[in-house]
C-alpha cells in the first residue's frame, strides 16, 4: 500500500494531536503533578501587604530579631530575650509550598523565650515559616524559607 503525502501529513497531525492529548490528561489526572495555588484568598491577604511590610520593618528596628535553629526535636524559635515572654502574642504559620495540606498554625507559647515546632508535625523539604506576633500593642513579623 502507498500512503500519499496528504494521508501523510494527516496522520502525522493525528499522531501530533495523539501525544498532546496524552500529555494533557496525564497531566491532569496525575496526583504527582498536582499543585495548589499560593494562597486561596491571595486577594484578601495583597490588601494586607502594607500592614505585613510595617510589622518587618518593625522588626528590624529590634537590637534582635526572632532566630530559628534546626534541632534533632523540631524547630526552635528564639524570640528576643530583652522581651518580656509573657506579653509576647501571636501565631506562627508553617506554609507547605508543594502542598497545603500539610500547612498548619499554632498559637505563640512560650518557654524561656523559646517556641518549639517539633518534628513529628514538619516533613522532609521547604518550608516557609511567617510569625506575626505582638509585644506591648506594636506588630511584628518574621519571615524564613527553611529546607528541613
Amino acid at each position: 500500500m502507498k500512503i500519499n503525502w496528504g494521508t501523510g501529513v494527516v496522520l502525522a497531525f493525528v499522531g501530533f494531536i495523539g501525544f498532546i492529548m496524552y500529555f494533557v490528561i496525564n497531566m491532569s489526572t496525575n496526583n504527582k503533578y498536582d499543585h495548589d495555588l499560593v494562597t486561596e484568598d491571595y486577594y484578601k491577604q495583597e490588601l494586607n501587604l502594607q500592614d505585613n511590610i510595617n510589622k518587618e520593618k518593625n522588626s528590624k528596628t529590634l537590637k534582635q530579631d526572632i532566630v530559628y535553629k534546626k534541632t534533632d526535636r523540631g524547630i526552635l524559635l528564639i524570640f528576643p530575650e530583652n522581651f518580656d515572654e509573657k506579653k509576647i502574642t501571636g501565631k506562627v504559620f508553617l506554609y507547605r509550598p508543594s502542598n497545603k495540606q500539610f500547612d498548619f498554625e499554632t498559637a505563640i507559647s512560650l518557654s524561656n523565650h523559646n517556641l518549639l515546632i517539633p518534628e513529628t508535625s514538619l516533613l522532609g523539604g521547604r518550608w516557609n515559616i511567617i510569625v506575626d506576633w505582638n509585644y506591648n500593642d506594636t506588630p511584628y513579623r518574621f519571615t524564613k524559607q527553611i529546607i528541613y
